[in-house]
């Protein structure tokens, strides 16, 4: 088990039991091959307006243009959960080294704890929409009973505030401070829950260092560009959570349980291509940047790719039925073919 990557173990074991398209043996290998210069390419465009966005903000700290510019900040800044992501399943770049280095920045700036978070998205995949306790990563997208006003709620800047009692900072104090949580205690190797506990000190400490630099200099200015723009990620909702919600549950068909949509060049640049996310969860281990070619290959096997407003007119009604009535999920005019 130590040998491999938690991401294959989940997905191995359990792979042969969903459904998955036929594809060209030798077509599947070419679109599996990563690329270092894919992988570059987006990271230096992402840190480029990261830097650009994140001087305009400090130029207009305290004027009403600091607004504009430190939301757009915010909205680039939780491009880092595609980050975190792509290096995760290390198909961001070939290099094994580099995936690794920019997963942990990603996970630091996602607010990701890294091992805990490699396990719970391996479960993830091996798990997913299961009504068993293995997936971690669906709590808020298809479990939750929202009414429409607390699911609406989550589409406000700054929401994050509100649930401070049950966030990842609060889970990640835990861990600091060697709690033992529900998520370590059934996702986090043993051998593995000390660099779960190391790595969340070192969380702390860098949060600690931005708010005491912030008292040092008398402005609360790397507090906000530093330590709570993913409390203003709130344009990320809005895609993220297309992802599985009010989608069927306990389903070995990626196409029940799972939705790909269609994004704007700005939007599917933030996502890294993860709005093929139907074709992300058959074939994992495709890069992001191959999502498109995979999916016109596979196009006839899957559900038409929708539209933000296509998708969002079945998830709001559905958000209200299944407030009323926990079975109800939307269902997938599948191709029969």
């Amino acid at each position: 088990m130590k040998n491999n990557t938690p991401f294959q173990i989940g997905i191995n074991n359990t792979a042969k039991e969903w459904f998955k398209p036929h594809i060209d043996r030798k077509k599947l290998k070419e679109l599996s091959k990563r690329s270092d210069f894919a992988g570059w390419r987006h990271i230096i465009t992402y840190i480029l307006f990261m830097v650009i966005l994140g001087l305009l903000s400090s130029y207009y700290w305290g004027t009403w243009w600091f607004i504009i510019f430190y939301l757009s900040y915010c909205t680039l800044w939780g491009g880092a959960d595609a980050i975190w992501h792509e290096c995760g399943h290390r198909t961001a770049f070939k290099t094994r080294k580099l995936n690794d280095f920019f997963y942990y920045i990603a996970s630091f700036l996602n607010n990701f704890e890294p091992i805990r978070w490699r396990w719970s998205h391996s479960l993830h995949h091996s798990y997913t929409a299961s009504v068993d306790p293995h997936d971690f990563e669906v709590d808020e997208s298809i479990f939750s009973k929202y009414s429409l006003f607390s699911f609406l709620l989550r589409f406000v800047p700054g929401y994050y505030f509100l649930i401070l009692h049950k966030s990842l900072h609060l889970e990640i104090i835990k861990h600091a401070f060697g709690i033992e949580t529900k998520v370590m205690r059934e996702c986090i190797p043993e051998e593995k829950k000390s660099i779960c506990i190391f790595s969340s000190r070192i969380f702390v400490m860098l949060w600690f260092l931005i708010i005491v630099y912030s008292i040092f200099i008398g402005s609360l200015l790397p507090i906000f560009l530093f330590l709570i723009p993913k409390f203003f990620i709130f344009l990320n909702v809005v895609w993220g959570l297309t992802q599985h919600m009010g989608l069927k549950e306990d389903s070995k068909d990626h196409r029940e349980s799972t939705r790909s949509v269609r994004l704007n060049p700005i939007f599917s640049f933030i996502y890294w291509k993860m709005e093929y996310h139907i074709e992300h969860h058959m074939f994992p281990m495709v890069p992001s940047y191959n999502l498109p070619k995979l999916h016109e290959i596979i196009k006839d096997k899957l559900p038409k790719p929708q539209t933000l407003i296509e998708a969002y007119k079945e998830i709001i009604p559905a958000v209200i039925r299944k407030s009323k009535d926990p079975s109800y999920y939307i269902q997938v005019n599948i191709p029969k073919n």
